[in-house]
């Protein structure tokens, strides 16, 4: 362990002690994340994101629908839950690294846009078990998005950053699309 990871965790431990010895259930520790997390870092991914709405195993279901949706071509009112893979290419035989998993909401009357609340979970590498959460507008038929990265878990804490957003293939017909990510993560 490096002096900076003991530091960190000798940090840590007295945080817990501090916490388990007051009686409060409020108590707040004055800190800087610098002097428990470290330096702030910057982490850059490129994945894609696999939508499978279509066939016997989709990756998109939903799970709720206005009696009015129907009426718009945007599909407004609709709600659907999402366990899309996550892998290194745009092949979805490649190499599985995660799972981007939440709600996606259409809520727009007049475009085809949704409201997404997605946790993209890493299961690969050194990123195994770290989380980043994008929370955004999609307007999908815009050519490129930026979405926010508005927290992460594991090695994303203290996440922020952002990711551009392109469709790399989509079926008009099945509803099925490959989306292509790169993001930029700052965290401790």
């Amino acid at each position: 362990m490096g002096i900076e990871a003991r530091s960190v965790a000798v940090v840590l431990v007295l945080l817990i002690i501090q916490t388990q010895a007051t009686k409060n259930w409020h108590d707040t520790i004055p800190s800087k994340p610098t002097e428990v997390f470290g330096k702030e870092k910057v982490t850059n991914l490129h994945f894609y994101f696999h939508d499978t709405i279509s066939g016997n195993n989709p990756t998109g279901v939903v799970v709720a629908r206005a009696n009015t949706t129907a009426q718009y071509p945007t599909v407004f009112g609709l709600l659907a839950i999402i366990d899309d893979p996550l892998t290194v290419g745009p092949e979805i035989t490649s190499k599985l690294i995660g799972r981007a998993q939440g709600l996606v909401g259409f809520a727009s009357q007049e475009e085809l846009a949704s409201l997404m609340a997605l946790s993209y979970v890493f299961t690969d590498g050194k990123l195994n078990g770290s989380t980043i959460s994008i929370v955004t507008r999609n307007p999908i038929m815009n050519p490129v998005r930026e979405f926010p990265v508005v927290g992460g878990t594991g090695l994303f804490k203290f996440a922020r950053g952002f990711a551009n957003v392109k469709t790399y293939w989509a079926n008009a017909t099945s509803g099925d699309a490959i989306v292509e990510y790169n993001v930029t993560i700052i965290h401790y």
